[in-house]
Order: structure tokens, then sequence, then C-alpha cells
């Protein structure tokens, strides 16, 4: 049974016994240079695990300078069957029609099936909207501009052998 080993420096590996074949996985955050990316790895391991089987397909296109839409086509979904939700910068979006009892069918060749279709949003992306018309529905997004942040770090100077040498330390405890 797989098992997984944070190290210090964050690197995920994920070793196999012997039976099973050795299998080791390395993030690609394992960089000493890379500090605080585990929510990015935890997200990005969150997208590899969901996996899409293509349905609906969707668009997703620049609007403007600071804007995003993502465009899903969703016929036969009324806005009652749809369910829009942002989860840690999640984006989900899910459609499940209602049958109708009433209905017999001599032929059903129109998906009418349910779906799960997530997005990855970057920090500070907003959902500002939503849309379903003709068929297709139009999420908007925001993106808002990110000025860049400069600061000044302010060294300390430890305190020399000068300073210290008349002080005297009691280690007997």
């Amino acid at each position: 049974m797989p098992f997984t080993r944070r190290c210090l420096r964050g690197p995920r590996q994920t070793a196999r016994s012997p039976e099973e074949g050795a299998v080791n996985r390395v993030s690609m955050f394992s960089s000493p240079f890379l500090l605080g990316f585990e929510q990015l790895e935890r997200s990005l391991d969150r997208l590899a695990k969901s996996g899409s089987d293509g349905y609906p397909p969707y668009n997703i296109e620049k609007i403007g300078e600071a804007g995003l839409r993502i465009t899903l086509a969703v016929a036969g979904f009324s806005e009652g069957d749809l369910t829009i939700e942002v989860v840690e910068n999640q984006l989900s979006v899910r459609g499940k029609q209602q049958e109708d009892p009433e209905r017999v069918y001599l032929h059903r060749g129109i998906a009418g099936r349910q779906f799960h279709r997530t997005f990855m949003l970057a920090d500070g992306i907003e959902v500002t909207g939503a849309k379903l018309e003709n068929g297709l529905l139009a999420i908007d997004l925001a993106r808002p501009s990110v000025e860049p942040k400069v600061k000044t770090i302010r060294i300390d100077t430890a305190p020399s052998a000068k300073t210290a040498r008349g002080k005297t330390i009691d280690v007997t405890g």
C-alpha cells in the first residue's frame, strides 16, 4: 500500500513496498528556493485527481484588460439545473437535469447526463456574474490589477565581541 512522506523542505515522495515495485514521486516544488508553495501543490494534486471526461465542452476567453469569461455548452439545462460555487479558489459548475416521469421517449439521442466541471482560480480572481442564454452558460471573472510590492528589510547587526566582553554568563544552572 502506498504511503506518503513529507520532508522538512516540503518535497513529496511516494514509495511502495518491494512487492508493488519501487515508485518515487518527487514534487516539482522540492527546490529549497520555493518556500510556502504547499497550498499550490495541494491544488494541483486536487486538479489531477478530478479528471474530466470532456463534458460539457467549454471556452475561456479574455474580456477587456482584466476580465475572463468561461462559456460552457449546457444545452437542455435550465437555470434550476445548474449550480456554481467557489470553494478555496476552485470554481465548480454542476449540472443535474430532473427527469420528467410523464415523458415517454421513442428515441433519446440528446445527452441529458449530469456533470461536474472544475476550474482552479488564481488568488484574487473573483466571479462577477453568470448568465444562461441559448444553451450557453457564461461565467464572468475579474482579475484585479496587482501592483508590484517592494519591501526593504533592515539588517540588524549582532553585538560585537568588544561590547559583550564585560558581561558575565552563568552556565552552572
